[in-house]
């Protein structure tokens, strides 16, 4: 299935490739860096894009890592997977942290994350005085343990 997203390129983004999925049978679609940054081990900043989308109702637009960035220099995503929702009309910025040791330099022109369109499911919570019961019950943070066998 296919969905049209409508794409306002801003004036620093001009000459830079739209969105694109590098292969065939790529989830995402890789997004390049508007500006050179310098990222410091410990740093964030949110990298403009130099576009700006209309995502149509009932979708939204994930944004997430590039793993080979985050494998070869820990660059990554502090609230991945990053959303975009259709109501928003600025700059897309992808927010990247360098949990790496070393400085890490972004070109203009350089892919730096993916975007995953994806429908949106709406909820309501209801309020209920008890849970039904199940084998796990309350049990939280590592209760199912680590080895699978």
């Amino acid at each position: 299935m296919t969905i049209s997203i409508s794409m306002k390129r801003l004036p620093h983004g001009e000459g830079l490739p739209l969105p694109s999925y590098a292969t065939e049978h790529a989830a995402g679609l890789d997004v390049v860096s508007a500006e050179d940054v310098t990222l410091a081990p410990g740093q964030r900043h949110p990298v403009e894009t130099g576009f700006a989308i209309a995502i149509p109702d009932g979708y939204e637009v994930q944004v997430r890592p590039r793993s080979g960035l985050a494998l070869k220099h820990g660059i990554t995503l502090p609230n991945s997977p990053g959303t975009i929702d259709a109501d928003y009309r600025g700059e897309l910025k992808v927010l990247l942290v360098n949990l790496g040791n070393e400085t890490f330099e972004i070109r203009r022109g350089d892919r730096i994350a993916q975007l995953i369109p994806a429908k949106v499911q709406r909820a309501v919570f209801a309020e209920v005085e008890e849970l039904g019961d199940t084998v796990r019950g309350d049990r939280g943070f590592g209760s199912t343990g680590v080895a699978a066998l």
